[in-house]
């Protein structure tokens, strides 16, 4: 009975997510009012729907008490969080609260299933964050001169990044020197300096005012992304990079930023990894796996060749939850998650679970778009930018696509610092997205008091010609 019940439950649990995501895409359409927020009540049942059977098929698996009340405690935190959130924010989206919620909540199911202990504690963190983010929208509509402060946002970002090299407190995980610990707390400052980072940038580009300016920005950009190189921090310093000339081909709008950017980046990459091979041993590793992992399976290509295999094994279907090995992927949990949900809930769920980022990615496109303060706008694009291209670089390593770069999958992924930054960033979204449909609300209120003007004015026309015309 067990065995039905989970092989029922794995389908369900596809076919839901299927519908859940072609839901993300109507909404983005222009359809009625009334038929979006239908599709976005719809959304919610498919997410309790997708989680609840997954803890199903892990209590039925495990048949421990905890996987009920861990179940329950998520619930409890979900709804209070969407209910109380629209309540405040009326002019909030819903897409992003939906997608935001259900991320998380597919990765506390993955969590539970490979490190139990990693998932209380990614639960834990994430929970105190959402109190606290949930004040961000206030203040980006409250305070709009954050605009002025590009010289805090240089200092402050920079200082931030140089604290790993602080004796004591910096440390090496995984040849990357790119952690701070205190005690037990340990943390990446580039995962809180990326979002700084798009703030310098984008007041940087408001006050900007020729190209001395911009050359000032770039210099001070370069600082940064020295020093993530100097941390051997790599795919941090690419993410930055990418910012740096999508938001630079944004200001200027010319073509040629775009693609001597691309050309110049990849320049830097081969140079880099010529000069610097040696001393980066770590790079090189990653780069053999990628060119040929089967080769070194034994070795440096062990975990990209365990992540290809679990995708492969799982198929499209998956080999359902707790029923495969993904365990068997060092560092499973946070840069190679998504090759155990392709293994145990499926290719298509993978991919489904891709759409409903790239869905997150045209919803913030949008809003920077439609947003007619420069600042918010740049900002918007910023964060669009940094973490659509943070998913690429993950996913991207895990199906060999491109070498590892050590970066997680958003809000999926175990790491604190990552969960962190990313809520924070859902939030300035959201704010940002509060003042966009503020200013639209406002525009429509001063146009129809316009027409009701010109209405009026027009009606006081004709009944004076009347009144001529009569000889009244």
């Amino acid at each position: 009975m067990v065995r039905i019940i989970t092989e029922v439950s794995k389908y369900l649990i596809i076919f839901f997510m299927v519908l859940y995501t072609i839901k993300c895409f109507t909404v983005l359409k222009p359809v009625k009012e009334k038929k979006k927020r239908r599709a976005l009540n719809v959304q919610i049942f498919y997410v309790f729907m997708i989680h609840f059977l997954c803890y199903l098929t892990m209590y039925l698996h495990y048949k421990t008490v905890d996987i009920i009340i861990f179940y329950i405690l998520q619930m409890i935190i979900s709804i209070l969080y969407m209910v109380s959130y629209h309540a405040i924010y009326k002019k909030s989206s819903r897409l992003i609260t939906n997608n935001m919620s259900f991320l998380l909540l597919i990765g506390y199911v993955m969590l539970t299933r490979l490190d139990f202990d990693m998932a209380k504690k990614q639960f834990l963190f994430a929970s105190i964050m959402l109190g606290i983010t949930a004040f961000i929208p206030l203040f980006i509509v409250k305070c709009p001169k954050i605009k002025n402060w590009n010289v805090f946002y240089a200092i402050f970002g920079i200082c931030l990044l140089i604290t790993v090299f602080i004796p004591g407190i910096g440390v090496e995980i995984y040849g990357s020197y790119n952690w701070i610990q205190i005690g037990s707390f340990s943390m990446q400052p580039m995962e809180i300096v990326k979002i700084i980072f798009v703030f310098f940038l984008a007041s940087s580009f408001e006050k900007s005012k020729g190209f001395a300016d911009m050359i000032k920005i770039s210099i001070v950009s370069g600082i940064f992304m020295l020093i993530l190189v100097l941390e051997k921090d790599l795919g941090g310093a690419v993410i930055f990079f990418m910012v740096f000339v999508m938001m630079v081909y944004l200001a200027t709008g010319k073509h040629s930023i775009l693609i001597g950017g691309v050309v110049a980046g990849s320049l830097l990459v081969a140079v880099g990894y010529i000069l610097f091979k040696d001393k980066f041993s770590h790079v090189t590793t990653r780069i053999n796996a990628w060119i040929d992992p089967f080769a070194y399976i034994d070795g440096d290509g062990y975990q990209v060749s365990q992540s290809l295999f679990a995708i492969g094994s799982g198929g499209f279907d998956g080999t359902g939850l707790c029923q495969g090995l993904p365990t068997s992927i060092p560092v499973v949990s946070s840069d190679f998650i998504f090759a155990a949900i392709c293994e145990e809930l499926g290719v298509i769920f993978g991919l489904c679970l891709l759409l409903m980022y790239i869905s997150c990615f045209i919803y913030f496109i949008n809003i920077s778009m439609k947003i007619r303060n420069t600042f918010y706008k740049n900002v918007a694009f910023g964060f669009t930018i940094c973490f659509i291209f943070q998913v690429f670089l993950n996913v991207g390593g895990v199906t060999k696509f491109i070498p590892s770069t050590g970066v997680t999958l958003p809000l999926v992924s175990y790491g604190v610092s990552s969960v962190v930054s990313t809520l924070v960033i859902f939030a300035i979204i959201q704010g940002i997205c509060v003042l966009e449909n503020s200013d639209i609300n406002k525009n429509n209120n001063i146009e129809r008091s316009y027409n009701k003007n010109n209405v009026k004015e027009k009606n006081i026309g004709k009944s004076k010609y009347r009144d001529e015309f009569s000889g009244e």
